[in-house]
């Protein structure tokens, strides 16, 4: 090999290079896996209930979705493991009004003004580390 220090420092160059090029591509894919599809929530035939059971850690939530008709009257009943520790939000299609005060709730029941898919959005509402189960039921008649 030369001895130029030039030489060495355009090597160097290039290593560095090639290390940011692989460090940047690792960062993009791991960047890009994006979030995932919420779960739909279907009633076996002839029910119009269901529960879900499910934990929850640290701030990841867990998304449900559901289609429910204009009129209809939807319940919705959350328990958690510790008490109280997980809390819930619904969204309406097109953000239509649900008369919900807050965006922390433990249960739910009202008619739904709109037809389309509805949102669960279930949540530790804490910023401290931890893990919490909870079991909610939803009812739609």
């Amino acid at each position: 090999m030369p001895e130029d220090p030039r030489f060495k420092l355009h090597l160097c160059s290039l290593a560095i290079a090639a290390l940011v090029f692989c460090f940047g591509s690792v960062v993009a894919q791991a960047q890009g896996g994006g979030k995932a599809e919420p779960l739909r929530i279907e009633f076996k035939p002839g029910t119009t209930s269901t529960t879900i059971s499910d934990k929850v850690w640290d701030q990841v939530e867990a998304e449900y979705v559901f289609t429910a008709k204009k009129r209809q009257h939807l319940t919705i009943k959350l328990t958690s493991v510790p008490r109280r520790s997980v809390v819930f939000d619904l969204k309406a299609p097109d953000d239509a009004d649900l008369g919900l005060l807050y965006d922390a709730n433990y249960n739910y029941s009202g008619v739904l003004p709109v037809t389309g898919d509805y949102l669960i959005i279930v949540v530790r509402p804490t910023s401290a580390r931890g893990k919490s189960s909870y079991k909610f039921t939803i009812s739609v008649k």
